[in-house]
């Protein structure tokens, strides 16, 4: 009898039989982590772009972009050699910010304390990865900017989410964030005033409560304050280290949305004397320094002609604001948030009968006006709600306002 090692040599000795092909490795998948959810604006500005008359009033972008005196700022720039900051940001960008704080809210500001980063995305994301450990839990308000539920949830911290919705007039109060520590111990809390989609503001006495209840429970405080300047009460916002402990609070700035610089990406951190080496650090790695270019440039937007120059941009957006508000009960729509700030309006439309994704679609088909779906804000109730963004200004936000309402009472339902 032939053994089969020795049959099978045999036979490949013949030519009977071949070796086996390798099966080529796979392909790395990328981390667990790494899977957040698309942006479906995205989809809806695409979309647009295919339309032969569109109207899109699904992007937070202001119209205009930065002031004269930006700009002139950034050219007189580009003459030098423009080479890393130090990792904190240029001190005279550093010093004007903190002048800022003390023109807007008669604040005196360490600017030791203030860190410039690359937009505030960038700062939030120093700030989390200052204030949190894996699994701690941070409050944020639903509906709310999607991408720091993303975010937070990638560095492994537990996204606890108090609902703002109708009912609670869009409105986080002290009542709602002990309700939530009581179940689960809180680390942090998001603060957005204005808010990003609602565009609600809280007064200074809501601030202050925040604020005194994050203290008094020693919870961090990140309050993002994009949007403030952009408002439509008088007041330019409410600063949450007025009324907050310094040791226990967060600021989060942009020049993105005031001052019109999105694309400069550009931004800032007031830190806890505590936070400022680790951010420090942090931002050394990660960022190494915010853009020189778009430092130097931002010096200009601290001018009174650049305050000035915003100012008439965001009296182009009330103006804007306005015009949705007095549409608003022809739209076919159920209920609004209060647009306080921003240049957002959040709006119900389940009275359609079609969930909001579908709304957006039927609607970009049949007008060329794209809003944004409610699902990026709100995973839970979002198909209920869509965002319209009046920061293309009064004649577009016009027009669009009077495709909707035909659109609303002929035809929203019709696929």
């Amino acid at each position: 009898m032939i053994s089969l090692t020795r049959a099978v040599g045999a036979a490949r000795q013949n030519g009977a039989m071949s070796a086996p092909t390798p099966t080529p490795p796979r392909a790395p998948a990328p981390s667990l982590r790494s899977a957040m959810p698309p942006f479906e604006v995205m989809e809806m500005i695409e979309r647009a772009a295919r339309h032969p008359d569109p109207l899109v009033l699904c992007v937070g972008e202001p119209g205009g972009g930065a002031p004269a005196s930006v700009r002139d700022a950034a050219r007189e720039a580009l003459t030098g050699t423009l080479g890393y900051t130090p990792a904190a940001g240029m001190p005279a960008l550093l010093d004007a910010i903190a002048g800022h704080y003390r023109a807007w809210y008669d604040l005196e500001v360490d600017p030791g304390r203030v860190m410039v980063t690359t937009g505030a995305s960038g700062g939030f994301m120093i700030a989390a990865l200052c204030a949190l450990e894996p699994g701690d839990a941070v409050a944020l308000t639903v509906p709310g900017y999607p991408a720091y539920r993303n975010l937070l949830s990638a560095l492994g911290a537990e996204v606890v989410e108090i609902r703002v919705g109708p009912h609670e007039q869009f409105r986080l109060t002290p009542a709602a964030l002990e309700r939530a520590h009581r179940i689960r111990p809180l680390r942090a809390v998001v603060l957005a005033s204005p808010g990003n989609p609602t565009g609600t503001m809280l007064a200074a006495r809501e601030v202050a409560a925040l604020a005194a209840w994050c203290a008094e429970a020693g919870v961090i405080l990140i309050s993002d304050e994009i949007y403030h300047g952009l408002t439509y009460t008088g007041s330019r916002g409410a600063c949450a280290l007025t009324a907050g402990r310094p040791d226990h609070t967060v600021i989060v700035g942009s020049f993105s949305k005031y001052w019109g610089m999105t694309g400069w990406r550009l931004g800032w951190l007031v830190l806890p004397e505590s936070f400022v080496p680790a951010a420090r650090a942090l931002g050394s790695n990660l960022q190494l320094a915010a853009p020189t270019l778009a430092q130097t440039a931002a010096l200009g937007a601290f001018t009174p002609q650049a305050y000035a120059e915003c100012d008439a941009r965001v009296a182009e957006t009330a103006r804007a604001r306005e015009i949705v508000l007095d549409w608003a009960p022809r739209l076919g729509w159920r209920s609004i948030a209060p647009p306080d700030g921003a240049f957002y309006l959040w709006a119900q439309v389940s009275g359609s009968g079609l969930t909001s994704r579908e709304y957006c679609s039927r609607l970009l088909d049949h007008t060329g006006v794209a809003l944004a779906p409610g699902g990026d804000f709100d995973t839970r109730e979002g198909d209920d709600w869509v965002r319209l963004s009046f920061s293309p200004g009064s004649a577009v936000v016009a027009a669009a306002c009077e495709r909707i309402a035909a659109w609303s009472v002929t035809a929203h339902a019709r696929g």
